[in-house]
């Protein structure tokens, strides 16, 4: 039996990381307004002066406290997922489950065009989980990017290999995953949907438009589930 002060320190993790996320959307915002430095553009001008438009130390220092965030959430992210899966493990009883090497193929169904901005891409947006049950936690990936054809939708809306999956559409973790992405994806051709991945231990969002290209399938890619 899990003992109580594991979901107890799963919540307060939770908590944390919340609060890492709110301060690490503060930065993203305030560095890349419009005539911002952005979160890796250049300190120097054209002729390799720095630059007199904005306070140089200020955004080293935001840039480097963005990168230290980045590496707490992380682990923050890690510890909740080994957390998580302890509290599954002793809540659920064992069930089938697909292979290791199953997943969805999405090249061979439809395709994808994404238009969002540097700021809407980098900026975490999530529902602060106060009374949310440890069970129920909306970053919990629940796919990969193991695979990106070149020049596909996939590649230039933005997904990278290692990419995983939060949230396609209206698709987020649970049963029938597979056939739940494929309808998903085929449903919404020529009308935007929102895809949610963790990179790097940040949350991002896209916008996918799926579309007819001259490769195959939906997006180009291939989705394993975790």
């Amino acid at each position: 039996m899990v003992g109580t002060d594991l979901k107890a320190e799963t919540m307060k993790l939770m908590e944390k990381r919340t609060a890492v996320e709110a301060e690490m959307n503060v930065i993203i915002e305030r560095l890349t307004q419009p005539g911002g430095p952005g979160l890796s553009g250049n300190l120097v001008d054209s002729e390799g002066f720095p630059r007199t438009d904005i306070d140089i130390p200020v955004v080293r220092a935001e840039r480097r406290r963005l990168s230290e965030l980045r590496n707490d959430h992380k682990e923050i992210t890690d510890k909740l997922n080994e957390n998580i899966q302890v509290l599954h493990s002793a809540r659920l009883a064992p069930r089938s489950a697909p292979a290791n090497g199953s997943g969805l193929d999405l090249r061979n169904t439809s395709h994808v065009d994404a238009t969002g901005s540097e700021s809407s891409r980098n900026i975490i947006q999530r529902d602060t989980p106060s009374d949310m049950d440890v069970d129920v936690i909306v970053s919990r990936p629940f796919a990969v990017v193991d695979e990106i054809a070149d020049g596909s939708p996939a590649a230039e809306d933005g997904l990278q290999l290692g990419d995983q999956i939060v949230k396609f559409g209206n698709v987020e973790s649970g049963d029938d995953l597979l056939q739940r992405l494929s309808s998903e994806a085929q449903a919404s051709q020529g009308h935007a949907l929102t895809l949610v991945a963790m990179r790097q231990g940040a949350l991002i969002n896209l916008t996918v438009t799926p579309r007819t290209w001259h490769g195959r399938g939906l997006l180009g890619c291939h989705f394993r589930i975790l």
